[in-house]
């Protein structure tokens, strides 16, 4: 396993858990207590940093991160190669920020199935929005719903545009009836950060929607996601 760079970068002098400026004591008394606004993106990083190397000043680095990645959203759902290659980071400190993604999905996805997912649809958005917005791929899920809109299972269908390729109308239904489904949701993102559904997406969504009236599953929605945004069919009355 590779050696993390970044610990071999400290100096001589360091001595384990000093803040002679008093930097990450004020960093840390911002963060418990203050709101959410209290620590700015590069901070959070610094913050996250900090857990991985004790002895440095991680300051240029997040902001060389934030730089390269355009926003906090954007180095944490960074590709883990990518990060550790990154000039200054490496596995450990790529690591301390992928922990804070995998550990954010985990808590969005356990509260989409605590409630029906109609009830809670910004709940919803949030677990997709963390999970797929910032994907370099389209990638293709079905959520199917039983009779409380609960959730039964996340399908992650495939990786691809969204076409009968991907994505086949029978085969669809054919899942939802085996796994006792009533409903249905289907969810693709956008690379392109523009979540505007093309027509492709249109067709595709009303031929499942058609083929599922005929067996009893409702396709409640298709959410279409983006770094910009999102988008909901339903709401837009494409379906």
């Amino acid at each position: 396993m590779a050696k993390d760079p970044t610990l071999f970068d400290e100096a001589p002098s360091a001595k384990p858990g000093t803040d002679p400026s008093g930097h990450r004591s004020r960093l840390r008394q911002r963060l418990l207590e203050g709101n959410d606004e209290a620590l700015g993106d590069h901070e959070v990083i610094e913050m996250l940093l900090m857990q991985a190397v004790p002895r440095r000043d991680m300051k240029p680095l997040a902001r060389t991160l934030i730089d390269r990645f355009g926003s906090l959203a954007g180095v944490l759902t960074a590709d883990s190669r990518t990060l550790a290659a990154h000039p200054g980071m490496g596995e450990a400190t790529a690591a301390a920020l992928k922990i804070v993604s995998l550990a954010a999905r985990r808590l969005a996805r356990q509260r989409i199935r605590e409630a029906p997912v109609l009830s809670s649809w910004q709940t919803l958005i949030d677990y997709l929005t963390i999970d797929m917005a910032h994907l370099t791929r389209e990638r293709v899920r079905v959520l199917y719903l039983n009779a409380r809109n609960m959730l039964i299972l996340d399908d992650h269908v495939g990786d691809g545009s969204i076409d009968e390729a991907a994505i086949h109308p029978r085969e669809v239904i054919r899942r939802a009836l085996d796994l006792g489904a009533t409903a249905l949701i289907l969810v693709h993102n956008h690379p392109s950060g523009n979540a505007q559904p093309s027509r492709a997406d249109i067709e595709i969504t009303n031929r499942i929607a058609e083929a599922g009236r005929l067996l009893g599953v409702t396709v409640h929605d298709h959410v279409v996601i983006g770094r910009e945004g999102h988008v909901s069919l339903r709401a837009k009355g494409l379906i």
